[in-house]
C-alpha cells in the first residue's frame, strides 16, 4: 500500500496559532509526534513525560497536549515530541478520535463509524 500522507493542522489550545503540515498516517503509533521546532513554535502546553517504544527502542519522550485537524475535523490530542523526527506522524488515537481510517485499496484516509463496542 505504501505512504498515506494527509494534509492536517496542528493548534495550540493555550495560544489559538497553528500551522498546516503535510503528515504521515503512522497506525504503528499510538500517539502523534510533532518534531520540536513545531511544539516550541506552538507554544503546546507540556503535559510530562511518557517511555516509548521505537524501532531504536525504548526511550523517553515529552507529551504535549494540542489540537489536530484532518479532513475538516479537530480533536483534542496528546502528542509526543520529538528531536529527531522532523515531520509529523498521525497515531491511531487521533484516526480513531476523528473516525477515520485508512483504506487499504486506495492508500487514503477514509470516514468510519466511531467504536463503542
Amino acid at each position: 500500500m505504501g505512504y498515506v500522507w494527509v494534509e492536517a493542522v496542528i493548534k495550540s489550545p493555550v495560544t489559538g496559532r497553528s500551522v498546516s503540515v503535510k503528515a504521515l498516517v503512522d497506525t504503528g503509533a499510538t500517539l502523534s509526534v510533532v518534531p520540536r521546532g513545531i511544539a516550541d513554535d506552538l507554544k503546546l502546553p507540556v503535559l510530562g513525560k511518557a517511555l516509548v517504544k521505537t524501532v531504536k527502542g525504548v526511550t523517553e519522550l515529552e507529551v504535549r497536549y494540542g489540537f489536530i485537524e484532518i479532513m475538516g475535523e479537530e480533536t483534542p490530542a496528546r502528542i509526543l515530541v520529538s528531536d529527531e523526527v522532523d515531520h509529523v506522524l498521525i497515531g491511531l488515537t487521533v484516526l480513531e478520535s476523528l473516525g477515520l481510517e485508512v483504506d487499504p485499496v486506495t492508500g487514503k484516509l477514509r470516514k468510519t463509524a466511531l467504536l463503542l463496542l
